[in-house]
């Protein structure tokens, strides 16, 4: 358990220099599904080099599974058990069509049972985030291939028509067989590149579950588990590598506040009035082994400093005693390894609570027009304006932070904000009328 001593906060600058409701068969057969679709569409596209028919062959499995299970049970080994149905259903698929013969030997020389599984999810990592690909095709495709998510899913939650998300999968796929991308792990000349786009699309994915873009839910805990999983099967690939480590940290810290994050009608609670005492204290100690595993590798990176951000974070007894002097000081760190307009937002947000409002704004207003989509910037605004008593100017911020998002329980928060700005503004010109 991590100990309250803002003392404990300050190591982490100095170690990183040197280096809705369901039944239980329900959520069963789900989770098994999640699990294994994905392990079985990395082997089959392994074996057959064709993504479609892979995917062809994984739905009939599931589907004869959604017949079978609920009424005989899941079976004790159920990735052996889909991996002798889509064999037996390529075998009957490819029998009838002559020009498939090629992929007839290799269905029939499947294997009775999956191997490999961890090697070949990571093979298809690193295929779907190719850098020839588009960002978006990138996670689409990770999202589809390797997570199991269906189409519809995926437009949803990143708010685009569902004929535009197909069509964005389908021209990744074909820009993989056209380029002749190959499915395998990137050689070491290869790596680091193919490995930042995979961390960032891993990142994605997370963000996404954190804090949904759109659709009724705000947050998606499926999608950030998925991309925990994803983050630990990387590790496995990379155990010495800091970068995944960071990651996974960053990620498990946040989850480790997940109960907190919402009340009990579903509204976002910011870190400041969450109750502490909900965070899971043994996932964040976990987390901090993570950092420190990957801090005496002396390679740093950004997804470890924004680890340790995060980690000084859970590691206050209460908001008031948040060390933001340590939180500044790796924000600093990070800037320089990732000099983003979004960093020095963040930044500036910890400067606010060091040097004051006015400090602060001045350092946002310098990236504004850089962000000026961007609804958190007017959002710590509208906060920065209110602080220094500008409040008409803060109304303007927050109505402009409100129009910018699309995640429900985000704006519902922004509007109580700014609810309360116009009342006081109001309140404030009935006094200088003398009321």
């Amino acid at each position: 358990m991590l100990g309250p001593s803002p003392r404990r906060a300050a190591r982490w600058r100095s170690d990183l220099s040197s280096s809705a409701s369901t039944t239980s068969s329900e959520v069963s057969l789900e989770r098994v599904f999640r699990e294994e679709a994905g392990r079985l569409t990395a082997s089959l596209v392994r074996i057959l080099g064709d993504f479609d028919l892979a995917e062809d062959l994984v739905s009939e499995a599931l589907l004869e599974a959604l017949e079978h299970w609920p009424r005989d049970g899941v079976p004790e080994r159920p990735g052996a058990w889909l991996l002798t149905t889509a064999r037996r259903k390529g075998l009957d698929r490819l029998r009838r069509d002559a020009k498939q013969r090629a992929k007839l030997e290799l269905i029939g020389a499947l294997p009775e049972r999956p191997r490999r599984e961890a090697d070949d999810r990571l093979r298809l990592i690193f295929t779907c985030c190719h850098p020839a690909l588009a960002r978006e095709a990138q996670v689409a495709l990770t999202l589809r291939a390797v997570v199991g998510l269906t189409t519809p899913e995926i437009a949803r939650a990143f708010i685009v028509p569902e004929p535009t998300l197909a069509k964005r999968i389908v021209r990744a796929k074909r820009k993989i067989v056209d380029a002749g991308i190959p499915y395998r792990l990137p050689g070491p000349e290869d790596l680091r590149p193919r490995l930042d786009e995979v961390l960032t699309v891993l990142y994605m994915v997370f963000n996404e579950g954190h804090l949904a873009t759109g659709g009724d839910a705000p947050v998606r805990h499926d999608l950030a588990r998925d991309a925990e999983w994803l983050a630990e099967l990387l590790i496995r690939l990379l155990p010495d590598v800091p970068e995944p480590l960071g990651l996974l940290a960053l990620i498990r810290l946040h989850l480790a506040r997940w109960s907190a994050r919402l009340d009990g009608q579903g509204r976002l609670v910011l870190l400041e009035h969450q109750d502490r005492s909900l965070w899971d204290r043994r996932a964040i100690a976990e987390a901090v082994r993570l950092i420190h595993r990957a801090a005496a590798l002396h390679r740093l990176g950004p997804y470890q400093v924004q680890a340790a951000i995060a980690a000084v974070h859970c590691e206050g007894p209460t908001w008031e005693e948040t060390d933001w002097r340590e939180i500044l000081g790796l924000y600093t760190m990070l800037l320089a390894l990732d000099p983003s307009p979004v960093v020095r937002l963040n930044r500036a947000i910890a400067r606010s609570h060091v040097e004051g409002p006015g400090k602060a704004l001045a350092e946002i207003d310098e990236v504004r027009n850089r962000l000026d989509n961007y609804h958190l910037l007017h959002a710590t605004r509208a906060v920065l304006l209110r602080d220094l008593g500008r409040e008409a100017e803060a109304v303007a911020a927050g109505r402009r932070a409100s129009a910018l998002t699309s995640n429900s329980a985000e704006q519902a928060l922004l509007e109580r904000r700014l609810a309360k700005d116009v009342d006081s503004l109001a309140n404030a010109g009935k006094v200088a009328d003398g009321a």
